[in-house]
């Protein structure tokens, strides 16, 4: 069904260790309006939408896996030059205690990724809905994320996973009018 390249969706760049920023970027990795819980949930609200919109939540969830690539790949060069003592000071005492520096499903506050997070009610108009303001949450997260770097690399990388959500929220928003359009109203309104 995928095919993967060897190659992210955009160039992850970083100028300096931050396992501060670092720590704020787990919250698209592992939180609840994340990547990982935007690809799942869209991967699997697929199933119980009509065929005109199934490939645009599976084209979107596809990409939002593309996303946490990037955002795994940032976690890691931000802190991969960090010492035990700058990642305690960072906030990521736990994290490190736990995992090292590895990649764990948290936010950033250290909450685990739970199921909880997916939503999927069944009804076509209300997941799309859901979809939208999934995307907008995920939209004012990376705008508030470039807010709290100075990092001229990584705000052109988070720039783009924005932009993006952006796009994801009008292909949502595309889907609904063509449901509006091809449903029998009195199923879904």
């Amino acid at each position: 069904m995928w095919i993967y390249e060897k190659k992210l969706q955009y160039p992850v760049r970083v100028s300096k260790c931050d396992p501060r920023m670092a720590k704020y970027l787990l919250e698209q990795y592992g939180g609840a309006d994340g990547e990982l819980a935007a690809a799942l949930r869209y991967l699997n609200q697929r199933y119980t939408v009509p065929n005109k919109v199934i490939g645009i939540l599976n084209d979107i969830g596809t990409e939002e896996l593309a996303h946490l690539e990037m955002i795994a790949t940032m976690v890691y060069k931000l802190t991969k030059d960090a010492t035990p003592e700058q990642l305690k000071a960072a906030g990521l005492g736990e994290h490190y205690a736990s995992h090292d520096k590895a990649l764990f499903y948290h936010d950033a506050a250290g909450v685990p990724f739970t199921a909880a997070y997916i939503q999927a009610k069944g009804d076509p108009i209300a997941d799309l809905y859901e979809d939208i303001a999934a995307e907008e949450k995920a939209r004012a997260t990376y705008q508030w994320l470039i807010d709290m770097t100075d990092d001229p690399d990584l705000k052109d990388g988070l720039r783009f996973l924005r932009e993006r959500e952006v796009v994801h929220s009008q292909r949502f928003r595309e889907a609904v009018e063509i449901l509006k359009e091809e449903c029998d109203r009195k199923k879904y309104f």
